[in-house]
């Protein structure tokens, strides 16, 4: 998977070009600078496209979110891989923890700094109950539906077993989804006598054991390593909103702020 230099490459000797797409971020279909298959869509076609790559090179650091979304980003990624037969690296920085891992192994080769979270291959849904607290306010719930399963784990009422029931299929599903590609990414990497898919979390070395990663290193010098000391790595990046820039919107910023500390917390970071 070795594309020739072009001809003005060889006439200017200029070294292959390898072409870096930046991630970083909560994975989520909404919310400004949010990792998305939407916003990424057109970063990583001009990755592959633009320059005649000899790699696209990965440099994801993120605690995940939406199971969909990093399903579609790497799934796009597999395809571009294929389509323009270039080799995709990731190389992990802070974390690629649940849909940041499961981005990641859409990736040929996994690598990362020592300290590096990787992992937490699972499905995770969470809220709030509040029964007691708004009959203790003297509210009463009024909501009118028709089919028997349109209003589910309603907060405000009392948890109904079966409504649980169905969500954990649901997840199930879901972690299932998430095993299945990392089993077909990872394929005899993996080491099969681990238990990996229980949503633990590991610092780099031992998810190199596991098989869920490959080296320890950084970009710049594993790419250097890899193509050689002339490589070209061209940057690329999803672009913020212009207002965005300005600190406009502040109260929709700060529950973005909030719901991605939360994310990040879980990590320790």
């Amino acid at each position: 998977m070795t594309r020739s230099l072009s001809l003005t490459d060889r006439l200017l000797n200029r070294g292959p070009r390898v072409n870096l797409v930046r991630m970083h971020g909560i994975i989520s279909a909404s919310g400004r600078g949010r990792i998305s298959d939407a916003t990424l869509a057109p970063v990583l076609e001009r990755a592959f496209r633009q320059g005649r790559p000899q790699a696209v090179a990965l440099a994801i650091n993120s605690p995940g979110g939406s199971p969909v979304q990093s399903a579609l980003i790497a799934g796009r990624i597999r395809r571009l891989a294929e389509k323009f037969d270039v080799k995709v690296h990731a190389f992990v920085e802070d974390v690629a923890a649940s849909g940041g891992y499961w981005i990641a192994a859409a990736a040929d080769e996994i690598v990362a700094d020592r300290v590096s979270i990787l992992g937490s291959i699972g499905v995770v849904s969470g809220g709030f109950g509040a029964p007691e607290a708004i009959a203790k306010l003297g509210l009463e719930r009024r909501i009118y539906t028709a089919g028997r399963n349109k209003s589910q784990l309603d907060p405000f009422r009392p948890e109904n077993p079966e409504d649980v029931a169905r969500l954990q299929r649901l997840l199930d599903q879901m972690h299932e989804a998430f095993i299945d590609h990392v089993r077909a990414r990872r394929g005899a990497r993996l080491n099969d006598g681990a238990e990996i898919f229980t949503g633990e979390f590991w610092l780099a070395e031992e998810a190199i054991k596991l098989g869920l990663a490959d080296a320890l290193g950084h970009a710049v010098p594993h790419l250097k390593a890899t193509y050689g000391e002339k490589v070209r790595i061209a940057a690329y990046g999803i672009r913020r909103p212009f207002l965005s820039r300005f600190g406009l919107a502040l109260a929709e910023d700060a529950l973005m702020l909030a719901e991605e500390r939360a994310h990040w917390a879980r990590y320790g970071m």
